[in-house]
């Protein structure tokens, strides 16, 4: 599948580790023709660490995608009804947002894009990066691999050695989950 003019949104969450990957990846979907749009967690515009400073993560994502990034709940409940993306992915999901999300919680920009979104049927691309989810998340990733229109990029543990409960989506995987999920299918193997 191409993704030329394919709608995009990109929710990003507070998983700082990852965040140099996830930008590589989105300059991939741009080569590729697609849309993209920017959301951030308030933990994601906020915190500054070891791996870099959240202005900086806002002002790449929007030197890559072309647009402002979202930054409220405010700027993302009119997505459902206004029908912004044709895909929207969690990249990366922390374990935080996972138990929000499975449980219904909407108190973040990045959360309540995805109710809005969920709400026109549309399919949710999950790339989790979370120390917990072989321990107090995998109930929540239970229940979000159970949900209608609701997918996942392929994980597996990252450090079993030393965090044996952290579990990372392989986002090289990015673009054949994306499209696999516009087709209403989940991209197998899910754990790898």
């Amino acid at each position: 599948m191409l993704l030329k003019g394919i709608k995009i949104g990109i929710a990003h969450t507070g998983s700082f580790c990852t965040i140099n990957n996830v930008f590589k990846e989105m300059e991939k979907l741009v080569k590729n023709g697609a849309y993209l749009q920017s959301i951030f967690s308030f933990n994601a515009q906020n915190f500054s660490g070891r791996f870099g400073e959240s202005s900086y993560f806002i002002k790449r994502a929007e030197q890559i995608t072309k647009n402002k990034a979202l930054l409220t709940i405010e700027d993302t409940e009119p997505i459902g009804k206004k029908k912004h993306f044709d895909i929207l992915v969690i990249l990366p999901c922390t374990g935080n947002t996972l138990a929000k999300l499975a449980n219904a919680i909407t108190d973040t920009p990045v959360l309540m894009a995805a109710k809005a979104h969920l709400r026109n049927q549309n399919p949710l691309l999950i790339s989790i990066a979370t120390n917990d989810a072989l321990g107090m998340n995998m109930k929540n990733i239970g229940l979000l691999l159970n949900t209608k229109n609701i997918y996942f990029i392929p994980f597996g543990q990252d450090d079993y050695k030393n965090k044996p409960n952290s579990m990372m989506s392989n986002i090289s995987l990015l673009i054949p989950s994306i499209e696999a999920a516009l087709m209403g299918r989940q991209i197998q193997p899910v754990i790898i």
